[in-house]
């Protein structure tokens, strides 16, 4: 068996093995984990002498490994493989053994023992620690001297503590129950006998082997969490730490003994307490002592601004810190502590405050991190303290300021460099959780918060007029971010200003400053990082300029230079931030529109460039950091809409606005003519160059007109005839394009993209050229997603026009319903087609009720349109009756039996009855719009809902989205009972209900009493409930 067993292995393991070969021996290896037989082979693998491979050894050990944890084997079992292995330490791990385990195998065997442990501890191995300790001595003896011995303990230590104590593990509750006792057998049998071998380890192996000594520390960081404090907190184990933490390197390089000495001061003062044992044990142990000697060593003070810092240490040190501050600001949120307790809390705060300053100042951003919990949590309390002690606002200035210095680029940062752009992301996250802090400290104290910031702005500007352009850029990027956060505070109202005056304090703080960047000259600095936040703050604070207007024209004239930046990133997003600077200040830039135009029309003229096949995608790529030339034809767009907002003020003669829409609209149509044959002989770069010049007739048009057909309130904003024949010209080119490159996705998405801009402008200039768009938009290439979009397109024209549209929608409807019901039909293969599926059904039917509800009902069934009413109820009621599962069909039906309601109120004639607990019904007949539309309505209509009802799968009870389903049907019912009255009642007495073998007259009572479908959905779902 053995040796079979060992041939599977290295059959399976063995690269070169053949596949069949290797899938058999697969099998047969996880045939003998549940094998008796096959364990022992496995234990003889690992043990024996020769000793196997090691692959051999490791796969055999893990087969015993998983049947300890699986629970197969019985205590005699695990008390023979207790004995055999234990041996096998002994042999290998006493004294003299030529044979070592590499430390894969190492770690395996620490996982089995400590397995082994679980099961046996209670009972069965109580000497397991005693055992493992012996191993550590060559005397037997408290002389730790055997070091294959002392590494395999501690090993097991630490496999122990994050086996049934590491809180980060997530367990079942049996094994937390089974934990907690193990954790307190160890603490009642073998806790002290553990802390004083440690105390023993470190003594003997100190100054010897450091590999020891840091094995030795991290166990005890790890057991104290859960022994008792005094087992570590004593005068033997503190002298060693206060040594190891104290010793000296004399390269001043990296120490791991001394980190990890530090790290195990970090857990002991982690260690859960009441408050006042734990304050009691941070003056015990002198941390705040231990800590400013640490921070005076050569590593971390002589040596801060060299490359030989040992940042290592700093963020050792830093944990330290940051946990002790977090525990005292504990305390003094504690409001149960008693009054000697805060009081000794408050002095640790004001001794302890130093040391987090100095690390969250540190240069490097990791260690500045590491603080930030304690310094939030400090900045938490003092929000809470009302009125704020003298104490505690001392506190605020140091504070705040090391906050502002640590948002300056530090000097060894470069700014745009493209190998750079993971370093600048972690500053600009750094800075955002720095601006949390900031924004704590201005809520505790808003004035201190003006004053320190506008200080910092001003004196940064004042130092820019003496120095010009040989100051530090960093120092000027930290006064426009300052700045640019200082918004936070002045806009929180919404504006600076309130009837020409300051809103604020800090709004009026804000002007100052406003004022004085724009007077600075400061968008002429070199340094493209400001260059683009002046224009990151100009359009911030737009508002500013509406009431300083003198000067927009010198921002504006900075951003036209801005905008040809010869820098890739400034440029890419100052059209983009010119765009929005034209936009809120349309109003008061009509007197520069021409030299606008002028200035960026060189930025015009489009170039497609197809991406080519192999070039690589960047999904990590931001909008700033993104170079690629679809993000530059995306930064062009806004240039256009730009020029459609500067070229359409009001003070904008029309002749000036004809010629500027000529001026950039006439170069665009030649490009169309230019590449429109080569496009339709399947040229993808000239396919691509069209669909680039249509989204930029359709951006113009955007900016050009904020008219919304429909909205009364942007009525006046429609633009004039002559503007309107402008873009009926370029409508004109787009459906030239469209109609020629129909089966192109790219044109079609860029026409239907523009045709929703379109509308803004030409308004119902528009209705005549529907079916060219319709045609144009729904060819036999457009997908379900492309259908569905468009159709919610036409709901806007259909609410803007819905007084002009009836004489289009008549022509259009029936082939354009024809269209859709080809895209319904679809066949589904996949995933993204049902999502797609579900869309379009929604659309489809959203069309349907958006021309029911806006009195253009009667297109439905017009002479043009009758001969396809018939299969559109078909389609509608087919969607209603849908309610297995499946993605949207709850949603689809729910919005189909709203379609129905709709259409049979509308045509279903005045009510015949009426709804309330004494129903009555009319003598008069139906009188419907149309005749036979009551019988329609009981024999097509109301079919439907019973349908639903009887469907098994249908469980409003359990499902949110079919009980409003429920509902409808419920409107459904009532509404054709109101519509038919006593024809109704006959059909279900005499004729429906038998078919199904139900007894209806608690249906009919409920339809009929109930005044609103709320009772009848209550009823139904009753009776839904017995029939399940």
């Amino acid at each position: 068996m053995d040796v079979q067993v060992e041939r599977a292995i290295e059959i399976a393991w063995d690269a070169t093995s053949d596949q069949n070969l290797k899938a058999q021996a697969f099998d047969f290896l996880n045939q003998l984990r549940a094998d008796a037989s096959g364990r022992e082979a496995c234990l003889t693998l690992f043990t024996r002498t020769p000793r196997t491979s090691e692959v051999v050894r490791m796969v055999s050990l893990d087969v015993i490994n998983n049947a300890i944890q699986t629970q197969q084997l019985d205590v005699q079992s695990l008390g023979s493989l207790k004995e055999k292995l234990f041996e096998y330490v002994r042999q290998t791990y006493g004294l003299d053994c030529p044979f070592q385990d590499p430390a894969s195998l190492q770690n395996k065997l620490t996982q089995t023992l400590t397995s082994l442990f679980v099961s046996l501890y209670k009972q069965g191995w109580e000497s397991f620690l005693d055992d493992f300790l012996s191993l550590t001595s060559t005397q037997n003896n408290s002389t730790r001297d055997n070091f294959v011995g002392i590494v395999l303990y501690l090993r097991i230590l630490g496999s122990l503590h994050d086996e049934i104590a590491d809180v980060l593990v997530s367990r079942t509750p049996p094994e937390a129950k089974r934990n907690a006792e193990l954790k307190d057998l160890l603490r009642a049998r073998d806790a002290q006998k553990v802390a004083s071998s440690w105390q023993e380890i470190l003594g003997q192996w100190q100054g010897r082997n450091d590999s020891i000594v840091e094995m030795g520390l991290k166990v005890i960081g790890k057991w104290v969490s859960w022994i008792d404090i005094s087992l570590v907190v004593n005068q033997d184990t503190l002298a060693i730490l206060f040594q190891l933490v104290g010793r000296t390197n004399p390269g001043n390089g990296e120490d791991k003994v001394r980190d990890a000495a530090i790290d195990t001061f970090t857990e002991i003062v982690a260690k859960k307490m009441k408050a006042s044992d734990k304050m009691a044990m941070i003056v015990f142990l002198n941390l705040g002592g231990v800590i400013s000697q640490l921070i005076a060593s050569p590593a971390l003070n002589d040596l801060r601004t060299t490359s030989s810092y040992d940042t290592d240490l700093a963020e050792a040190v830093a944990k330290l810190v940051n946990n002790a501050v977090t525990d005292i600001v504990k305390v003094l949120e504690d409001t149960r502590a008693n009054t000697e307790t805060r009081a000794q809390a408050e002095q640790l705060l004001q001794s302890f405050l130093p040391f987090l300053l100095r690390f969250f100042s540190d240069e490097y951003d990791e260690i500045c991190s590491t603080v930030i919990p304690s310094l939030t949590d400090l900045l938490t309390i003092l929000r809470k303290v009302q009125p704020l002690p003298p104490e505690y606002s001392a506190m605020l200035t140091p504070i705040l300021n090391a906050i502002i210095r640590k948002m300056r680029y530090d000097e060894t940062s470069s700014w745009g460099n493209e190998d750079e752009q993971t370093d600048e992301a972690e500053f600009q996250e750094l800075r955002k959780r720095l601006q949390v802090l900031q924004k704590t400290v201005a809520a505790v104290d808003e004035a201190l918060y003006m004053d320190i910031l506008s200080e910092v702005v001003a004196s940064t500007f004042q130092q820019y007029d003496q120095q010009g352009g040989q100051m530090d850029w960093r120092d000027l990027d930290l006064a426009l971010h300052e700045m640019y956060l200082f918004g936070e505070l002045a806009l929180t109202n919404g504006g600076l200003y309130a009837k020409s005056q300051p809103s604020t304090v800090a709004s009026e703080r804000l002007i100052i400053m406003m004022s004085k960047m724009v007077d600075s000259g400061l968008a002429s600095f070199a340094h493209p990082a400001i260059q683009l936040q002046y224009m990151e703050i100009c359009v911030r604070y737009c508002v500013f300029f509406e009431t300083q207007t003198s000067y927009i024209p010198s921002v504006l004239e900075h951003f036209v230079r801005l905008v040809h930046h010869n820098h890739i990133r400034v440029r890419a997003r100052s059209w983009y931030l010119f765009h929005r600077f034209i936009k809120h200040l349309r109003a008061h830039v009509g007197n520069v529109a021409d030299t606008v135009i002028q200035s960026i029309s060189d930025l015009l003229p489009i170039k497609a460039e197809v991406p080519k096949p192999d070039a690589p995608e960047d999904d990590m790529s931001s909008d700033q950091s993104d170079h690629s030339a679809d993000a530059a034809f995306t930064g062009q767009l806004y240039l256009f809409e730009a020029i459609g907002s500067i070229a359409s003020t009001s003070t904008t003669p029309v002749e000036k606005q004809v010629l500027y829409l000529r001026t950039i609209m006439d170069p665009l149509f030649f490009n169309i003519e230019e590449h429109l044959a080569r496009a339709k002989s399947g040229d993808a770069q000239a396919i691509l160059q069209i669909h680039h010049v249509i989204m930029a007739l359709g951006t113009l048009a955007h900016g050009f007109s904020d008219w919304t057909p429909g909205n009364v309130s942007t009525a006046q904003n429609a633009p004039v005839k002559e503007v309107k024949e402008e873009f009926g010209r370029a409508a004109e080119a787009i459906l030239i394009a469209l109609e020629a490159l129909r089966s192109s996705f790219d044109v079609r998405t860029a026409s239907r993209a523009s045709f929703s801009r379109l509308l803004g402008v030409l308004g119902i200039g528009m209705l005549p050229l529907l079916p060219r768009w319709i045609d144009g938009l729904l060819s036999e290439s457009s997908s379900m997603d492309e259908m569905a979009m468009f159709l919610r397109l036409l709901d806007q024209v259909v609410f803007g026009f819905k007084k002009e549209i009836y004489n289009v929608l008549d022509s259009l409807l029936t082939p354009l319903l024809q269209r859709v019901f080809v895209g319904l039909a679809e066949q589904i293969t996949g995933t993204d087609d049902e999502i797609q599926l579900a869309e379009l059904r929604r659309e489809y039917l959203t069309f349907i009720q958006i021309i029911l509800n806006n009195d253009l009902g009667s297109v439905l069934v017009s002479d043009s349109n009758q001969n396809f009413f018939e299969p559109l109820v078909t389609s509608v009621t087919s969607l209603a009756g849908t309610v297995t599962h499946g993605t949207g069909n709850l949603s689809a039906s729910r919005l189909a039996f709203s379609v129905l309601t709709r259409m049979a109120d509308l045509w279903g004639g005045p009510n015949v009855a009426t709804l309330s607990a004494r129903p009555i019904s009319s003598t008069m007949p139906p009188s419907p719009a149309f005749p036979g539309f009551d019988r329609f309505l009981i024999e097509r209509f109301h079919p439907v809902c019973w349908q639903v009802l009887q469907e098994p799968q249908f469980r409003p009870v359990a499902d949110a989205q079919a009980k409003q389903v429920l509902n409808e049907v419920a409107g459904l019912e009532q509404m054709i009972y109101m519509k038919t009255g006593d024809m109704f009642l006959q059909h279900l007495q005499s004729s429906f209900f038998p078919s199904l073998g139900i007894d209806g007259s608690g249906f009919i009572k409920s339809m009929t009493t109930s005044t609103d479908r709320k009772g009848l959905a209550g009823f139904l779902q009753v009776f839904l409930r017995q029939r399940a």
